[in-house]
């Protein structure tokens, strides 16, 4: 009697069977990690390359631009100062046109209307004006007042009364015109004769008519 045992043929043919169910599953491992080495090829790299390349432009421009601001530096000085002396003139200029005024006066309005600049006083009106401990709380202006904020449209002078007209951007803006005019040795009895708030026909945009009145110091 001949015995045939089929155990172990059965465990090859199940082992073959198990070999031939992982090689999809591996091929698609491979496949997806070529898939992914394409991808980094492909598409990311050639990003990256850009993304240095606009880094690199970025840092340029912002080389040139810092040397255009070198050469620059000062212009904003240089063109504020131009704008203030053209005010200046111009105002000094609609006065001229309203009224025969001593150049002294006339002068002594451009000091006052000038940005850092006082008007002409005495020794004492200087202590008066100042921080020390003989100052006036009442006569004492802001040092950094900016005076670009009033602008002036007419003066008139009547046998030494002077009244002045113009507007400012705040009501503050007065006081510090008023101060500067009453500390000057030109000016006497200076009154800020009123305020009166209004609109600008133009723009809309809200600013204050004021009339100083006093005596010209001739």
């Amino acid at each position: 009697m001949i015995k045939i045992n089929l155990l172990p043929q059965r465990r090859v043919k199940r082992a073959a069977a198990s070999d031939d169910s992982a090689r999809p599953l591996v091929i698609g491992i491979a496949a997806l990690v070529a898939a992914g080495a394409a991808i980094g090829v492909l598409v990311d790299r050639p990003k990256r390359a850009r993304l240095a390349e606009l880094r690199e432009a970025n840092a340029q421009l912002q080389a040139d631009i810092a040397a255009k601001n070198r050469q620059l530096l000062g212009y904003a000085e240089l063109k504020k100062a131009a704008e203030e002396a053209d005010e200046r003139f111009k105002a000094i200029q609609r006065l001229i046109g309203a009224k025969v005024v001593p150049a002294n006066v006339l002068h002594e309005l451009g000091e006052i209307l000038t940005t850092s600049k006082y008007p002409t006083m005495t020794e004492d009106m200087v202590k008066r004006t100042g921080n020390g401990p003989e100052s006036d709380p009442n006569k004492r202006f802001q040092p950094d007042w900016d005076p670009s904020h009033v602008w002036l449209s007419g003066f008139s002078d009547n046998s030494g009364d002077f009244k002045l007209e113009g507007g400012a951007a705040t009501e503050s803006d007065i006081t510090q015109l008023a101060k500067r005019l009453a500390a000057s040795v030109y000016f006497a009895d200076v009154i800020p004769a009123g305020a009166e708030r209004v609109a600008d026909q133009q723009t809309g945009a809200s600013f204050y008519r004021f009339t100083i009145t006093g005596k010209v110091v001739y």
